[in-house]
């Protein structure tokens, strides 16, 4: 009986590993030294969960506070609009 080939351990992904620098904005959040893509996500997660910033109604709704008002550009987003917001202030 022949047994399936367990597949190779994934690699991550060197891009998304790059350390990188958080514009002003998104520094007040995060801080301002250089970290990786996943970093990024997850820092301003914690964020978001230390303020209660997600909207009671719809979880998957995010409300701005005074700090994420400049980053996001409007009042509230979708968590879904998260990454590529954020994207535009990493270097």
């Amino acid at each position: 009986m022949a047994t399936a080939a367990k597949p190779a351990a994934r690699k991550p992904n060197a891009a998304f590993m790059k350390p990188l620098t958080p514009s002003a904005v998104l520094a007040a959040i995060i801080g301002p030294e250089a970290v990786p893509r996943t970093e990024v996500t997850k820092k301003i997660w914690e964020y978001i969960k230390k303020h209660d910033l997600q909207d009671p109604a719809n979880r998957r709704n995010i409300n701005a506070d005074a700090k994420l008002r400049p980053l996001f550009g409007k009042d509230q987003v979708s968590m879904f609009e998260l990454t590529k917001l954020v994207s535009g202030h990493l270097k």
